[in-house]
């Protein structure tokens, strides 16, 4: 990955700083650190604070990665207002994609932040600074963990003509070094095999003890993102008991389900009561108008727009579908005015209710006898104002997802990892349907590997269909 590293080398010779408490957040503070000048556990949280803010950047969890997700899939849609994920929105991509190789980079550039933490000869001088250096470890590997984790549902072969765990997938790069880099694409269970490793080497090395901010990641986070990896890969028990772990483990900090009264202000105010890990953002550090609020917002972008089809999901008692996070435009488009209302708003990665999503699944999955299955369920829609269920389906679970997570990234891999055809909700707005169906297996259910990625290291071969 020539190009990769080349990019990746440029930007971690100067690490812009943004660490999660507000001191540290503003944006003139900054550190010109190389990698061999690691002498303190401080070093070693400026590095790791570079990992969490190279996170927020507009081609990554600061936009990008979350509007894929919806856009790809019967919740919404790109009307190109400003031009803005037209070729994502159409599922219509070429390897010269700007989309494609935005988020790409982006992504490889956490990925690097967290190599040199992991790879640290750093060694403590009492104890507790070991254990915090450990702990900074652990949360680099999580974060490792889930960008190639990322990468791997973007740009992985596991969804493309029946291709599996066997199938091409992305580079899993562990090691930062100052020479180009020529890797091979490790297989999708190959990558699998190590995002659960760096998970589980993070739990050793990290103490609840040691658990701050929700704006960083904690050992609940952990849990749940191996939870939501096992949920992908369908490996039901795995994802079970993780999310048990993680809902245990949240709990005891107080973190629950929010209440069909708290819903609508869990995304105006920071760490709310079910969040378990988000990004911060603040009103002197955000994308400002590339961030999410623009892309949604009819006064600004708005290119990404609601489908009709999403709206009709909800009963008339769901806050999830009220007018305080779906509203109907000057030009009668729907909008999503709930999430990401402001610059400044944080982005909610894992929730409480994520959890309990995932362990209603696999449970499901395992047992679909199983009565905690409808009680799971139930704790999310009484929580919203929605009926209760009298009974329980896989589509009355996905549905749920649907409604819960909109906007958060989510639906375009519910519907790849469940093997479904990309549902058309609305022939004239969804513009994917140009070139027929889109049945599960096409090429176009995985990005294209970027041209410049391609042409500078002959190792990478281009992904199907482009």
């Amino acid at each position: 990955m020539k190009i990769i590293t080349k990019s990746v080398i440029a930007l971690s010779l100067l690490f812009a700083v943004v660490s999660c408490d507000d001191k540290d957040l503003d944006p003139t503070l900054s550190v010109n650190k190389e990698v061999v000048t690691i002498t303190s556990v401080n070093d070693l949280r400026l590095i790791l604070s570079g990992a969490y803010n190279r996170m927020t950047d507009k081609f990554y969890y600061g936009r990008d990665i979350l509007i894929f997700g919806d856009v790809r899939s019967d919740n919404a849609y790109s009307n190109g207002n400003s031009g803005r994920f037209v070729t994502p929105g159409s599922m219509d991509m070429v390897d010269s994609d700007a989309y494609a190789r935005d988020t790409f980079t982006q992504i490889y550039t956490v990925v690097a932040s967290c190599n040199i933490v992991i790879n640290a000869t750093l060694v403590g001088t009492t104890d507790e600074e070991t254990n915090q250096i450990n702990y900074y470890k652990g949360q680099a590997l999580t974060l490792r963990a889930l960008a190639h984790y990322d990468l791997l549902r973007l740009y992985g072969q596991q969804n493309v003509n029946g291709g599996g765990l066997s199938a091409n997938g992305i580079a899993y790069i562990t090691e930062f070094k100052s020479e180009n880099l020529s890797p091979v694409r490790n297989t999708v269970g190959e990558v699998k095999d190590f995002i659960y490793a760096d998970l589980d080497q993070a739990l050793s090395l990290m103490s609840t003890d040691l658990d701050g901010s929700k704006e960083t990641i904690t050992t609940p986070a952990v849990n749940a993102i191996k939870a939501r990896v096992a949920l992908y890969f369908e490996d039901w028990t795995i994802a079970k008991d993780a999310s048990n772990t993680a809902m245990t483990e949240a709990t005891a900090k107080g973190t629950r389900i929010a209440l069909t009264s708290e819903f609508v202000a869990t995304y105006t105010t920071p760490t709310p009561v079910n969040s378990i890990f988000e990004l911060a953002f603040r009103d002197n550090d955000n994308e400002s108008i590339d961030g999410l609020y623009n892309i949604f917002a009819e006064t600004t972008y708005g290119d990404i727009v609601v489908l009709d089809n999403f709206k009709n999901q909800f009963s008339t008692t769901d806050v999830r579908g009220g007018s305080s996070m779906l509203a109907v435009d000057s030009k009668n488009r729907l909008r999503n005015v709930g999430k990401f209302i402001a610059f400044e708003s944080n982005v909610p990665l894992i929730r409480f209710e994520e959890m309990v999503l995932v362990n209603a699944e696999a449970s499901f999955m395992i047992d679909n006898s199983d009565a905690t299955v409808l009680t799971s369920i139930n704790s999310i829609a009484t929580n919203r104002g929605a009926a209760a269920y009298t009974s329980v389906t896989l589509n009355d679970i996905l549905n749920e997802r649907r409604k819960e997570l909109a906007f958060e990234g989510f639906r375009f891999d519910d519907i790849a990892r469940t093997k479904q055809n990309m549902p058309v909700a609305d022939v004239l707005k969804q513009t994917y349907d140009d070139k027929g169906t889109i049945v599960f297996g096409s090429y176009r259910y995985a990005f294209p590997i970027p041209l410049v990625e391609t042409n500078a290291n002959a190792n990478t071969k281009q992904n199907a269909g482009y």
